[in-house]
């Protein structure tokens, strides 16, 4: 039987494959092959904003749901990793807030000698992926086909924490992706008339239709084909059969900082010695596939609230049918929310250049992913250290491409770390101590009063920390005679033809902020590179005013 061959080959139809499904195929004649694991984002719950909880909670057709290997600065837990299954990807279950990272994020990857990386540089393929609400600005697009909605913040849990923020003597901004990140404010969202705007939504399904682009779905990578010192093609299993198909150009793989480094060494393809243990010959060495994992992780901190309804009240019970109803026929009520509408920017101490704290406030009693249910109404405020120290790496338990990887996210393994996320929980209990949240604040429920001390702080963070779902860097970008690198600055792999990488895994440090919206970015300009199209003109004024703040 002959094998099937296309000009591009795309692994993975998440954030960064839905992009680059849609520009490599805009031509009408390039023919484009994605596959996809899972399969179509057509459940109500992917659709609906307030679904996220139980997206995010559960193993399933839409969520991976990886475990990581028991953490040793975390009391030896294993952590939950949720990761998304089919169309979208992540961007089909996350919590939908849309935040680009601060602009010196972007400077220092052009100052570890990747040009064409600086904020001034990428702030062009942000603008080109959006449409935000209301017309672009001078730093946002008006016209792409990522909807950016402004959430409203008039909930009084939401709207009350940034006037408490405030209150503790924090600046107020009203755009966290514009002129001034630092300080509490409403987020962006993902979000189109109440309904989840995903990179499926924005940019697969309007090219589903065009005949130069084939999507299979339950299609499992397997390996990539190597021949002669390049990637050929790709195996895959559908329906329990083996196929193989050609790259006659690329092979783009796009299956996030968890997959597209397990895929990598399921075909040979990383350190030596980590694949001769599990028995997968070499066919090529790269020893920094799969290292320099990072990833943001995150204490809840929770109060009951006093007269004011939550989530709980919107779902429990009887409304919670009641709340699915008026969504699915009229497309109204609580469902259109993502209880997720305001948080802020903060520096742990004030002698940094930007800031690493964020919180996300959720108007809901947050435990361990949702998955522990608290029977109140409450609020949580989430807060993460944006740039650790600690690195962590992901593995393969067996060459069985059906097991799943070894993740060891190695988290708090740096004193720096430690420090901010507990410098991060005392500003946060200042926050909501302040009179602006008190006639509607109850109890401290999480980790409560109990809690106090530097070392009781410590204890309850290694007790109860968890992911906020931001992995980044298994496959690095970096430059020539770096030993840690996998793609260089184009995103194809180093000693290797034929074959990029083009997802989060590509970041060479983590981003202040939510991953989604600069994975779609990275995707942006990706496709940029491989079809040889010029760079867009850095926005240099922009980048001068974000730069100087």
């Amino acid at each position: 039987m002959a094998v099937e061959s296309w000009d591009y080959v795309i692994i993975g139809a998440g954030s960064a494959g839905c992009v680059l499904a849609n520009r490599l195929t805009a031509d009408g004649t390039t023919r484009v092959l994605l596959l996809e694991a899972g399969g179509p984002d057509k459940s109500m719950l992917v659709r609906m904003p307030a679904g996220v909880g139980s997206l995010i909670s559960a193993k399933g057709e839409y969520n991976w749901g990886f475990w990581t290997e028991p953490e040793p600065h975390l009391d030896g837990r294993r952590l939950w990793w949720p990761r998304g299954k089919g169309w979208g990807g992540s961007s089909s279950i996350n919590g939908m807030i849309y935040i680009r990272g601060h602009a010196r994020d972007y400077d220092l990857w052009r100052q570890m000698g990747l040009p064409g990386w600086g904020y001034a540089d990428v702030l062009p393929y942000f603008k080109r992926a959006e449409s935000l609400e209301g017309g672009g600005d001078d730093w946002h697009g008006g016209e792409g086909p990522l909807h950016i909605s402004k959430a409203p913040a008039t909930h009084p849990v939401f709207s009350r924490f940034v006037a408490a923020g405030v209150e503790a003597g924090y600046k107020a901004t009203k755009d966290f992706n514009g002129f001034q990140q630092e300080g509490f404010g409403p987020y962006q969202l993902t979000i189109k008339d109440g309904r989840r705007w995903s990179a499926a939504s924005a940019y697969l399904h309007p090219a589903m239709n065009r005949p130069n682009l084939t999507c299979l779905t339950g299609a499992r990578t397997t390996r990539i084909l190597i021949e002669a010192g390049r990637a050929v093609g790709v195996e895959f299993v559908q329906s329990g059969e083996t196929r193989q198909v050609r790259a006659d150009g690329e092979v783009l793989l796009c299956a996030g900082a968890v997959q597209s480094p397990q895929i990598l060494q399921l075909s040979g393809i990383g350190d030596p010695e980590h694949l001769a243990e599990v028995g997968i010959e070499t066919r090529h060495a790269l020893r920094g596939v799969g290292a320099n994992l990072q990833d943001h992780l995150d204490a809840s901190l929770s109060w009951e609230t006093k007269g004011v309804k939550t989530a709980y009240s919107y779902s429990a019970g009887i409304n919670q049918l009641v709340t699915g109803l008026n969504y699915l026929l009229f497309g109204k009520g609580y469902g259109r929310q993502n209880f997720l509408e305001s948080g802020a920017f903060l520096k742990s101490r004030p002698d940094l250049d930007r800031p690493d704290l964020q919180l996300h406030t959720v108007l809901a009693i947050m435990k361990n992913h949702g998955k522990d249910q608290v029977a109140k109404d409450g609020f949580t405020v989430h807060v993460c250290q944006l740039r650790p120290e600690s690195r962590g790496r992901v593995g393969l338990r067996s060459a069985d491409p059906f097991d799943d990887p070894a993740i060891f996210a190695n988290y708090l393994a740096a004193e720096e770390d430690r420090r901010a996320l507990r410098e991060g929980v005392k500003m946060v209990r200042d926050v909501v101590s302040q009179p602006a949240l008190a006639s509607l604040r109850g109890p401290e429920l999480f980790p409560g009063p109990g809690v106090a001390t530097d070392a009781e702080i410590d204890a309850w963070i290694r007790q109860a920390g968890e992911t906020i779902y931001h992995p980044v860097g298994t496959c690095r970008m970096g430059v020539a005679g770096d030993p840690g690198a996998v793609v260089d600055a184009e995103l194809r792999l180093i000693g290797l033809g034929g074959l990029r990488v083009v997802d989060a895994s590509v970041m060479p440090t983590l981003v202040g902020g939510n991953t989604n919206a600069p994975t779609i970015m990275i995707a942006e300009k990706a496709a940029d590179m491989i079809t040889g199209r010029a760079p867009p003109a850095p926005d240099m004024a922009s980048y001068e005013e974000q730069a100087a703040a």
